[in-house]
């Protein structure tokens, strides 16, 4: 077995993980950090950027969005089922971390919200300037992916700073002395050597559990392939969880980030946002089962999809909304989809059509579209013509959408497209405090033992914070920061 040592170990280099190494290596720490891939960001790379109050970014743009405010408004949102000094710990930090990752290099495009909801849903939905969004190091407009620059920069910062890097060595196990203190970490090389790191400190931060069907299965209960198509990123196994409870950890609840989405949504991309507009939104039954001038709320269309029959919904547009979108554009434009959505839209179409792609389908009739699709017929048509009634009335009767959506479904072919729940991975897991230390279940503190992102994101309650977008992103970086300041601090308190 080879032996190492360090004064923390940093399990696995994700975005939390990279901003834990960086701050204990800016402490004066000596840092190793194991990571199972081949390279550093893991889901973050996926991602836009981070949420924060209080920034640079922010007071160069006049926003006054302050650390308390959002602190106040997530714990209304979550009527105080969290932790309220986890949650005041990242929010007060937040905007200092933007001027950190700064003077690293990084550069925000902007700060922006997910969306602006109309006046009668700001209460309950109203997205805050707190999304900020990184520029592209090639100097493009931001989309899918654009962190990726941020997590270069992070890592490039703890490479200058010394910390070590071992790619494709996972770690298996935490090491413990006689008083239940964590005192080393155990990995493994794809040559199957055994590593035995000791460490005056250890910082979980693996990701969650995204990709384990199994674990999803047991502790949320969705099946994934059949009522849940989310984001399944490679190595986010549950690994950091797990051995995090088999020294003791407490437990807490876990949840997903709601949503929803295509099986294989990422090459379908052109397809899932054409429908991700305001038109005609059904269950099984073919009725309405919200006002589709929401469904931007992707978390609150989430949870509803979670209790529809069969969980799954339909979104259908007819000819005449085609035409209307490809000339004037999306009635409600995306910051993640492509730009030329509808003029990419028909070829990509006709190309999943011609390969079978199951969650679409085309007609000339509803009652044809609904035989191909799963819907009841006779519901759907029935449906379909009270909705059209008030849309020639200029009144939703039934949910109050606004009239300015209200577009009635009358010139085929109509195309439909099923809408899976789908999520960016699992939340929480571990029981931490908000120096992001670990806990027993009687609340008692591991020593030496930290958790951050995912593995411990237990802030939002029930339901996904959507009002203040890149809340998760945020709460990555800055529960790793924490994290690393403190582990680096407790080295010299003895």
């Amino acid at each position: 077995m080879e032996e190492m040592q360090a004064d923390v170990v940093v399990v696995a280099a994700g975005l939390s993980g990279l901003a834990a190494a960086v701050a204990a290596a800016e402490g004066g720490a000596q840092v190793i950090c194991l990571e199972k891939s081949s390279n550093t960001g893991g889901a973050a790379n996926m991602g836009m950027g981070p949420a924060a109050a209080g920034s640079p970014v922010q007071k160069a743009a006049m926003i006054e969005v302050t650390p308390g405010e959002l602190f106040r408004r997530h714990m209304f949102y979550t009527h105080y089922q969290v932790d309220p000094r986890l949650v005041r710990a990242y929010y007060f930090k937040s905007g200092d971390t933007i001027a950190w990752l700064q003077d690293m290099g990084v550069e925000f495009h902007s700060v922006r919200p997910a969306f602006r909801a109309r006046e009668r849903t700001r209460a309950y939905a109203d997205g805050e300037y707190t999304w900020h969004v990184v520029q592209p190091e090639d100097g493009s407009e931001p989309g899918p992916r654009a962190a990726t620059t941020m997590t270069k920069r992070l890592t490039e910062r703890a490479q200058e700073l010394g910390v070590e890097f071992i790619f494709e060595c996972p770690a298996t196990g935490l090491e413990t002395d006689d008083n239940g203190a964590v005192v080393g970490v155990f990995a493994q090389r794809t040559s199957g050597e055994e590593v035995h790191i000791a460490a005056g400190s250890v910082i979980v931060a693996t990701g969650g559990f995204g990709n384990n069907a199994k674990m999803i299965k047991e502790r949320i209960g969705f099946e994934w392939g059949k009522d849940l198509f989310s984001f399944a990123i490679p190595g986010m196994d549950g690994d950091g969880i797990n051995m995090c409870h088999k020294v003791g950890a407490g437990h807490t609840p876990v949840t997903m980030e709601a949503m929803y989405q295509l099986p294989d949504n990422m090459n379908h991309f052109y397809i899932e946002g054409a429908f991700r507009q305001p038109c005609y939104w059904c269950d099984q039954t073919g009725e309405r089962f919200m006002p589709e001038d929401e469904i931007y709320n992707t978390t609150f269309v989430g949870n509803a999809i979670n209790n529809l029959p069969g969980k799954v919904a339909y979104a259908i547009f007819d000819a005449k909304m085609l035409k209307r979108w490809k000339k004037y554009g999306p009635d409600i434009v995306s910051h993640i989809h492509p730009h030329d959505l509808y003029e990419g839209f028909e070829d990509q179409w006709n190309q999943d059509l011609a390969d079978g792609y199951e969650p679409i389908a085309q007609a000339d009739t509803l009652e044809e579209l609904a035989e191909k699709i799963g819907i009841d017929p006779e519901g759907l048509v029935a449906n379909v013509a009270e909705y059209n009634d008030m849309c020639a009335a200029g009144h939703d009767e039934l949910f109050e959408k606004e009239r300015e959506f209200m577009m009635p479904l009358e010139k085929g072919p109509f195309y439909v497209c099923k809408q899976y729940i789908g999520a960016y991975g699992t939340l929480g897991g571990v029981l931490i405090n908000h120096k992001m230390e670990v806990l027993t279940d009687d609340h008692k503190k591991i020593d030496n033992l930290y958790c951050v992102g995912t593995d411990a994101c237990t802030i939002y309650g029930d339901s996904y914070n959507y009002c203040i977008p890149g809340n998760t992103m945020g709460f990555c970086l800055n529960s790793g920061r924490i994290a690393g300041e403190n582990a680096a601090a407790q080295l010299f308190d003895y």
